[in-house]
């Protein structure tokens, strides 16, 4: 893909920053390169490669999926200014 320097500064145009002939022609050559890389990394063959989370073959230790904090909602209800059927009963703050 090739850029013209109408494209430089349509792009400088839409960041808001405003550029000189010869710094668009320094940046027209640095974007060309930078696609350029991209056009080389399209063009290999990836059919056979496998999908990674993680370059590294590492595995995350399992723990077993154990309940370990108890049940205390009756007693937190029982402290309560106000419950009631399970719920928190809180004073209306909207009119």
């Amino acid at each position: 893909m090739s850029l013209g320097e109408a494209d430089i500064r349509r792009l400088a145009r839409l960041a808001r920053i405003g550029i000189d002939a010869e710094t668009a022609r320094d940046v027209q050559a640095k974007l060309e390169a930078i696609l350029g890389l991209i056009d080389e990394l399209k063009a290999i063959d990836t059919t056979d490669a496998e999908p990674m989370a993680h370059t590294q073959d590492v595995m995350l230790p399992l723990r077993d999926d154990i309940v370990t904090a108890h049940d205390e909602r009756a007693a937190f209800q029982r402290i309560a200014p106000a419950a009631q059927d399970g719920l928190y009963l809180v004073p209306k703050v909207i009119e």
